[in-house]
């Protein structure tokens, strides 16, 4: 577009006044400038928008459509620049989270940030930990949070909370006693690669299990308690994510002997990202409830 903010706020004040003097003298500028970016405008749009009568500028047929839509146009975007200069409420932040987290910690956490900022909008993308860490690169959303591994320097990271993985399973008989190297022997359903939950546990148990028979791999966590509730295999999974699922009886942790496997959750954001007054107040809100909710998880 060649038609420039200044022109529009120029063309609009010689509308209301008539007189280059008069707007040159408002807008201290030179009446040559005013005279200038008015002929700029015309050559622009191929037509006069003035008359010349009497010495005044008057609007003629082109002007006069012309200044009817652009009048509206002009008035919104000064009101959103009054509006973002003297609020630090209003914008948009892109927030993308990993499966885990967006099932069960970011819906509460998105509603109770738009109830104390209704004005600021978020958008949330969902992935596992290595597509929102590509995401962050990318410069596609503004903040992230993953668990597992984040590699490069790069991202910035903040571990926000530890979250526990657990061996379950739906099939009682599974539910046996047993020690990390005899996991081998088990049929198994587990994340897609890039998950970080997949990541942690493979990398836990590498030392003593050299080949885990995965006989089905899937992208989302509901699916594989899906899967657990009509089949006769196990998985590695989020004890968040299977909270209400132990209590009431639908799967069972397995006792692993010595499995003590954690992972951290992380908030991860780019080290050259620039931090506005709305993004310190969202990584601060999100930060202290996410913190408070994965303490309350535990409980």
């Amino acid at each position: 577009m060649k038609l420039t903010l200044r022109q529009m706020e120029i063309f609009l004040n010689v509308v209301v006044s008539g007189h280059l003097t008069n707007v040159a003298k408002d807008m201290k500028l030179s009446q040559s400038a005013i005279s200038m970016s008015i002929k700029e405008l015309e050559n622009i749009l191929g037509r006069p928008v003035f008359d010349r009568i009497n010495k005044k500028l008057v609007l003629n047929e082109v002007g006069r459509a012309f200044y009817k839509e652009i009048d509206p146009i002009f008035k919104k975007l000064s009101d959103i620049e009054y509006e973002f200069k003297n609020s630090e409420n209003k914008g948009m932040i892109r927030v993308g989270a990993s499966t885990t987290i967006v099932d069960y910690l970011m819906p509460a956490i998105i509603c109770s940030y738009m109830s104390s900022y209704p004005d600021v909008k978020i958008t949330l993308k969902e992935g596992n930990t290595k597509e929102i860490a590509d995401m962050i690169k990318e410069g596609t959303i503004d903040i992230g949070f993953v668990e597992g591994l984040v590699p490069g320097s790069e991202i910035v990271k903040e571990k926000i909370g530890v979250d526990e993985l657990v061996v379950v399973t739906a099939n009682e008989e599974l539910c046996k006693p047993c020690t990390i190297d005899e996991l081998e022997q088990k049929r198994w359903v587990l994340r897609e690669e890039g998950s970080g939950t997949r990541e942690v546990f493979l990398g836990y148990i590498k030392e003593k299990v050299d080949n885990l028979n995965i006989f089905l791999e899937l992208g989302h966590t509901e699916s594989i308690k899906s899967i657990l509730m009509n089949g006769e295999c196990l998985t590695c999974i989020s004890k968040i994510s299977v909270k209400n699922e132990l209590e009431e009886g639908k799967l069972y942790k397995v006792p692993v002997k010595d499995f003590e496997c954690k992972r951290d959750f992380l908030m991860i954001y780019h080290k050259d990202k620039y931090h506005s007054s709305l993004f310190e107040k969202f990584v601060f809100f999100s930060r202290k409830l996410m913190m408070q909710m994965i303490e309350g998880q535990k409980a």
